[in-house]
């Protein structure tokens, strides 16, 4: 009777838990379905759409430069190497932030771009989500937070960028990276061996 008594009152709690979560985070896409389509403006002033990418593969990676966590990818340069090989192959990759006026990660464009070009990321283009409307789409939660879409616009993963949550730039030679294994078999035309992980990293300042 105890064991039941407590696998009710675990499972009370993990209800409560997911709704006391915010909308945000209830309301994420899922991995086998349609992506949430969106329309944002780069650091340019251009007009940025899921829709212009259809046919391609394409990375959201949500992104704080503030955040440590951010800082360990960009830090170490294996971020900006993600960025480079699979642009190179042909993906979209767009980086997303969602940090809203005067919160933690919020810069003007000419200073995103002054950053980029710091610290040598190379995506495709960089998002200004400042109301939030993406990041609140997806449910992201984090810096980083990765999302994959596939050709036909599902949704192929989503979550962590490894399984190493650290700040420690040694431990990305020992982490396996879920995007780039969702990455090579996604393009390889092979099914994604890990289609969902748990993110992590400093929360999305909405």
């Amino acid at each position: 009777m105890r064991i039941h008594t407590r696998r009710a009152a675990a499972v009370a709690a993990a209800v409560a838990a997911a709704l006391s979560m915010p909308t945000a985070a209830r309301a994420a896409a899922v991995v086998g379905q349609p992506a949430p389509v969106f329309s944002a403006k780069d650091t340019s002033g251009a007009t940025q759409s899921l829709s212009a990418y259809k046919g391609k593969y394409v990375v959201l990676e949500w992104v704080n430069f503030e955040c440590p966590f951010v800082g360990k990818h960009y830090g170490s340069g294996h971020m900006q190497k993600l960025q480079k090989d699979y642009t190179g192959k042909g993906v979209v990759w767009l980086s997303v932030n969602s940090s809203a006026t005067g919160k933690q990660g919020y810069y003007t464009p000419d200073k995103i771009d002054a950053l980029v070009k710091e610290k040598g990321a190379a995506p495709s283009a960089y998002l200004i989500d400042t109301a939030g409307t993406i990041g609140r789409a997806y449910g992201a939660r984090s810096t980083p937070h990765m999302f994959i879409i596939d050709p036909r616009g599902t949704l192929i993963y989503a979550g962590g960028i490894d399984d190493t949550p650290s700040t420690d730039l040694a431990d990305i030679k020992t982490a396996k990276n879920y995007v780039q294994a969702a990455l090579d078999e996604a393009l390889a035309g092979k099914p994604v061996s890990t289609p969902t992980s748990a993110a992590y990293g400093c929360s999305v300042k909405y």
